[in-house]
């Protein structure tokens, strides 16, 4: 199906980061777009404030009459997520609409574009997102196509007026293979997604055969370490093709010098923390150059990058108390996320909420998640975030929280752990996971900023 033929387009899943963004981007072509999810969020609240109705409610009475006769120009999008049995989805399946997965739409809209495409288990989000604002921010422009809010532009679509486009290249369900990018960068490749790859080496192969789908004269950058070959490495602190270096911590925010063989970017301050965002900062500042876009503007874009809403994202930053949320769902994601916060507020007793995200997932890095989370000073544990999944026997909050040496530890509900804050006030608290969690966002920021 061809991009100019599309009139009409019908999302399944659309409350979802990925889908939200392509549910922006056909209504800014002038298309008819709506859709449903299963849950009423601030994403889809955003979506019908913008025009695009939504509806919550899986019947298929509640398609409208434009999208009940198939016809070429109506495209139908849905996500991995939304289960077998749904009506809506088997409405559409039965009446032979043109249905794709989101990949396969990002693949139709990337296509004749100059693209750069970020993979990796993590650091995809802030990494595109930074590539994106230091193009926008600099002049160069793009359009970008996001994992997260960019808090710098409150959205996770973004429309240049060239031709050039980032994107979050997702491996979930080996999605980035309908990708054939320009300039690719991974991020990394730890285990993850195991109810799909099964294990590690399989999930390698597929970045590998990403890596392989770059256009003829296409730059690859990886960071160092990745069992990858014929691209760029890049690190910080460490030995590497491009490298951060003289990293260091000063009035509470982290500068370093970026350097390549061809030149030095001294003093690049960064408003986001964190060794892994130094990282993905030297793989932005190395796609800008290749692209021609002058150190000092690099420098400057860098220095105000807002970073991505649920990207250790300061919900409360005063003199008494310290709240950040964060995304982590991945033991390393943890890992660099309370690394941060520990070199950021050495001295203070830190507080971490965490709700776990899927079965399998919890299942397969049990012993991964004890051990980044013993550095906690007190943990608190929701249950099991189950997402796509039904729940396992045996797999549960518990077999992580028994395997943490921990004296002040515990399982609470949502309800519960706003008591509980509420009664304690942490004086540095951090929430983490990638489900539902996002919800105590706002309670236990007023009861902080109150506090």
């Amino acid at each position: 199906m061809e991009l100019e033929n599309i009139r009409r387009v019908y999302l399944i899943g659309i409350g979802g980061i990925g889908m939200s963004g392509l549910a922006r981007y056909f209504k800014k072509r002038g298309c008819v777009v709506c859709g449903y999810d299963k849950t009423c969020t601030p994403l889809t609240a955003a979506l019908m404030n913008e025009g695009i109705p939504v509806v919550f409610q899986d019947e298929a009475d509640n398609i409208p009459m434009s999208f009940q006769e198939k016809d070429a120009h109506t495209l139908i999008i849905y996500t991995p997520a939304i289960p077998k049995d749904s009506h809506i989805l088997n409405h559409f399946k039965s009446g032979g609409f043109s249905f794709k997965k989101r990949s396969e739409v990002l693949g139709i809209i990337s296509k004749g574009m100059f693209t750069i495409a970020v993979a990796g288990t993590h650091g995809k989000t802030t990494t595109s997102s930074m590539i994106a604002h230091v193009l926008k921010d600099s002049g160069y422009d793009c359009s970008a196509f996001l994992g997260g809010i960019a808090s710098n532009y409150n959205s996770n679509v973004l429309f240049g007026e060239n031709n050039t486009m980032v994107v979050e290249a997702d491996e979930f369900d080996r999605s980035f293979l309908t990708l054939h990018p320009d300039i690719a960068i991974v991020t990394s490749m730890d285990a993850d997604h195991l109810d799909i790859y099964g294990d590690k080496s399989h999930l390698v192969e597929s970045f590998k055969q990403f890596t392989s789908q770059l256009k003829p004269g296409g730059k690859l950058l990886y960071r160092n370490g990745l069992d990858l070959k014929n691209g760029e490495t890049y690190a910080a602190n460490a030995v590497a093709d491009i490298q951060a270096v003289n990293v260091r911590v000063e009035n509470g925010s982290f500068h370093f010098d970026f350097k390549n063989d061809e030149l030095i970017i001294e003093n690049i301050e960064m408003g986001l923390p964190g060794l892994h965002n130094i990282e993905n900062a030297v793989a932005a500042a190395e796609v800008a150059l290749k692209l021609g876009i002058r150190p000092d503007k690099i420098r400057g874009a860098l220095g105000n990058f807002k970073g991505v809403k649920r990207r250790f994202e300061y919900v409360v930053r005063s003199e008494d108390y310290v709240y950040i949320d964060d995304y982590a769902h991945h033991p390393e994601e943890l890992r660099a996320c309370i690394q941060a916060v520990r070199t950021l507020y050495p001295n203070k007793k830190l507080t971490t909420v965490f709700q776990p995200h899927l079965f399998t997932r919890t299942r397969d890095f049990a012993e991964g998640f004890a051990e980044v989370l013993g550095m906690t000073d007190e943990l608190i544990m929701l249950d099991i975030y189950p997402a796509r999944e039904l729940p396992i026997a045996g797999v549960n909050s518990e077999m992580i929280l028994d395997k943490i040496d921990l004296a002040e530890k515990r399982i609470l509900s949502k309800n519960d752990v706003v008591d509980y804050v509420r009664e304690e006030k942490p004086e540095l608290l951090l929430t983490v996971g990638a489900g539902d969690i996002d919800t105590l966002i706002e309670p236990l920021k007023k009861i902080l900023e109150n506090a």
